[in-house]
């Protein structure tokens, strides 16, 4: 075929096929020159899911009559001038393209007046033909409808979804329009129906918790940082509010909503150890670069970036959600409101029910009597956080409640009904055996955690103990394990574990092809304390193992076959601080104590001692819980106090 110019309706569908992908492409290119043009007030009506009529007020500069015609016009812009002005892009829209790439797929009317004018000018284009121009009343700003998207490209309009599925698209890109720009006021109107309205100079964190929902404040922690010219601010939601999927992850860059990999790993990075592998967190970023340090680009939506020092952004991303973490308290609460709901209450009722009825927080000894010294450590297995692991120190606090309180409290928790009396006395009892039991508090190493009043084991799983705030309720393996990761990391930046030799080396037969992953695995298994060799296509010869894992009796067969299974179903094993966690992950699991295993008075005062220590003991390395809380509020509420 011969070559050929293509006609400019053809060239404008193209690039309409870029930068109009649906309607909520289109309201984000309508807002954000409303932005562009200093509005400090944008609406945005949307009717049929924005397929039959998309109209954006805003009440910014307006254009002048003479210029209207032009903006239809492909690549014409006022925010370019030169080559120069695209290595530091400050405004939102700059390509000139998304006005005339509508008016290419849809039927397109401009009504505008700049303030200084005394009237205002409508234009109006539908594939590609300009309307003559003519003037007509209107307040000052802009007014641009768009109606019948993509009414002569129906192989385009086949493949959007269905009014609703449209529509909550475009409320989803309002949303987040509004979050770049908190001082602009946003108002969304969906079929006549109003489903935003905010006002404008809004604050900036007041504006995060109206889009989220306000049910959410408690669980978002406020955040400000600068690094390396990077400044990070926001709100970031605590463990709990993770989600199935990445859409609660909002980024915006100098005002424009971006996807971009590498602020979205530092984010993963930042809550590493404190959600599930799977989930993501609620975050809500602002960005703030030089416009010269970042490329906007790189897309024709402008939604994926280029950072000229990516690393600078990604440590800077990194620390600012570490440090507001680590000065929050993130220990997840119980709802008491849901207790029972289910016939017997659940697991949670089940502990405390078992602790009130034993009438005492040890095991076995009188509630107050200091804490023994450790003897054999966790389970009589020889391991110890403290003095004796090499680790640091741990210091028992002693102390306890009254079992007269205890059995009072359980009487109340059985009762569907205490008289006001007795209800009276049972939260005098309650108060003032916490004011008597409560020792001066030790100043914690972090500001997520408080000091731990005496504890107690419960079916041999959970630790029960009291803060300063209320209930506590331990699982003893999560809290270990994440003591251990902790612990196991600390020794590694001083160097390699302690190592044990075999007599006979530990013959491992593994799958064929695995030991292909041998080679890449063993300067970080060396580091741990393990001497691999090959012995054959399909063996492995163990020649010295971690201490660690003989201490507490660990499979080394097993721990190696799943390590080396888990490098084979990635294709490859993980570079740096990622494989170190993944391999410390398994090693503190294997050896964590277990449930239903029976714990000493002193052990459990000294895993709950070392909780103290370490910033994360919220939640286990793979980020599920440790610890929940059974606020005194809470209680107070239960037993209509409050």
């Amino acid at each position: 075929m011969p070559i050929r110019r293509l006609p400019p309706l053809l060239v404008d569908q193209i690039a309409a096929g870029e930068v109009v992908e649906r309607p909520a492409s289109v309201v984000k290119e309508l807002f954000e020159n409303a932005v562009d043009a200093g509005a400090s007030r944008v609406r945005v009506e949307i009717e049929g899911g924005g397929t039959q009529l998309i109209a954006v007020r805003d009440d910014g500069g307006g254009i002048p009559a003479e210029e209207l015609e032009l903006a239809l016009a492909p690549h014409a812009t006022s925010k370019i001038t030169e080559p120069q002005d695209l290595e530091a892009i400050a405004t939102m829209g700059f390509r000139g393209e998304a006005l005339a790439s509508i008016a290419s797929v849809a039927r397109v009317r401009i009504t505008s007046r700049p303030p200084e004018a005394e009237s205002a000018a409508v234009v109006a284009a539908a594939s590609g033909r300009l309307e003559p121009l003519r003037p007509c009343a209107g307040p000052p700003g802009t007014l641009v409808e768009v109606r019948d998207l993509f009414f002569n490209v129906p192989a385009r309009r086949k493949f959007l979804r269905g009014e609703t599925a449209e529509s909550t698209r475009v409320a989803d890109q309002v949303r987040l329009l509004a979050l770049a720009h908190p001082t602009v006021g946003v108002r969304l109107d969906v079929d006549g129906r109003t489903r935003l309205d905010l006002p404008a100079d809004q604050d900036a964190h007041a504006r995060i918790r109206d889009v989220l929902g306000r049910e959410l404040e408690p669980h978002l922690l406020p955040l400000e940082h600068d690094e390396a010219g990077v400044r990070v601010r926001g709100m970031i939601g605590t463990p709990e509010l993770a989600r199935p999927t990445a859409r609660a992850i909002r980024l915006l860059l100098n005002g424009r909503p971006i996807a971009d990999r590498t602020v979205v790993h530092a984010v993963r990075e930042g809550y590493r150890g404190l959600i599930e592998p799977g989930r993501s967190p609620t975050v809500v970023l602002w960005l703030q670069v030089d416009p010269r340090r970042v490329d906007v680009n790189v897309h024709p939506q402008k939604t994926e970036v280029r950072f000229r020092d990516q690393a600078a952004v990604h440590a800077a991303v990194r620390h600012a959600i570490r440090e507001a973490l680590r000065r929050a308290d993130i220990v997840p609460a119980v709802d008491l409101s849901r207790v029972g709901e289910s016939g017997d209450g659940g697991p949670i009722r089940g502990a405390v029910e078992t602790m009130l009825h034993r009438g005492a927080w040890g095991a076995g000894r009188p509630p107050g009597t200091p804490v023994p010294p450790s003897g054999g450590g966790f389970g009589g297995s020889g391991l110890r956080v403290g003095p004796a692991a090499g680790f640091g120190t741990s210091s028992p606090r002693p102390a306890g409640p009254s079992p007269v309180m205890l059995s009072h409290l359980r009487t109340a928790l059985e009762a569907e009904s205490v008289d006001d009396a007795t209800r009276e006395r049972l939260m005098d009892l309650v108060a003032g055996t916490v004011a008597e039991s409560a020792a001066p508090p030790a100043e914690p190493s972090f500001a997520g955690i408080r000091p731990v009043i005496d504890v107690m084991q419960v079916h041999g799983s959970f630790l029960v103990a009291q803060d300063e705030r209320g209930l506590l309720i331990v699982d003893q393996h999560a809290l270990h394990e994440r003591i251990m990761f902790e612990e196991l990391r600390e020794r590694l930046a001083e160097g390699s574990l302690e190592s044990q030799r075999q007599l006979m080396p530990i013959v491992l037969e593994v799958p064929e092809g695995h030991l292909e992953h041998l080679p890449a695995l063993e300067p970080l298994l060396g580091r741990l304390g393990f001497e691999l060799s090959p012995l054959g296509p399909t063996a492995i010869g163990v020649h010295a193992v971690p201490t660690l894992l003989v201490q507490r009796r660990v499979d080394i067969p097993g721990f190696l076959e799943d390590l080396l299974r888990r490098t084979d179903e990635d294709g490859s094993p993980p570079d740096g601080e990622a494989a170190l966690s993944e391999v410390l992950d398994m090693m503190a699991c294997k050896a964590a104590v277990k449930a239903g295993e029976k714990l000493s008075a002193a052990d459990m005062a000294e895993l709950m001692a070392a909780r103290e220590r370490f910033e994360r003991s919220s939640n286990c390395p793979h980020g599920r819980p440790t610890t929940l809380r059974l606020s005194i509020e809470d209680l107070e509420r239960q037993f209509g106090r409050r």
